[in-house]
């Protein structure tokens, strides 16, 4: 067996119909980890808050090595006119997050939709304006710890919704 190194590897490159909202997400680490975790997944586009670290940050810059370039972003100051545009054109919400209504991830069907919204919370109030969502997933946890990082959660929801979705 040998390890391959990345002139090695050739991924299917796809994109999928699914966009990525950052709501008020305040390290620049995971500004930086949402664009890199993102483009390995195809995400077609990121909307970050304006009063997130930008993408000149060089904690930002370092982290999402150069998948800046390579996927789609924009920055937003109201959140809620945000996910009213996105709503109008045709995408369902859902956010990432534990609620009393949750839905387990691998439970979800994502099949049945056309356009995705996968949006997260910040660090430390998690999604801001809950009612928004079409839907909520949760991520199943076994161990004491009620909740993971934003960014590992994305990995996650990315990896589920893509597995579900991919042609």
């Amino acid at each position: 067996m040998k390890q391959l190194n990345h002139t090695e590897i050739e991924n299917q490159q796809q994109k999928f119909p699914i966009t990525i909202v950052c709501d008020a997400i305040r390290t620049p680490e995971n500004i930086g980890m949402c664009f890199r975790v993102s483009e390995s997944f195809g995400v077609q586009k990121i909307y970050v808050h304006e009063n997130s670290p930008s993408e000149e940050n060089r904690i930002v810059k370092k982290t999402a090595r150069n998948t800046l370039s390579q996927v789609k972003h924009e920055r937003y100051a109201d959140f809620n006119q945000l996910i009213q545009q996105l709503k109008n054109e045709g995408n369902t919400i859902i956010g990432i997050e534990i609620t009393d209504e949750s839905t387990a991830i691998q439970e979800y069907n994502f099949k049945s939709l056309d356009k995705i919204v996968l949006l997260l919370g910040s660090e430390r109030n998690g999604i801001e304006n809950i009612n928004v969502v079409d839907a909520t997933v949760a991520i199943p946890m076994y161990g004491r710890n009620s909740s993971m990082n934003v960014i590992h959660s994305l990995a996650i929801a990315l990896y589920e919704v893509t597995n579900q979705i991919k042609k």
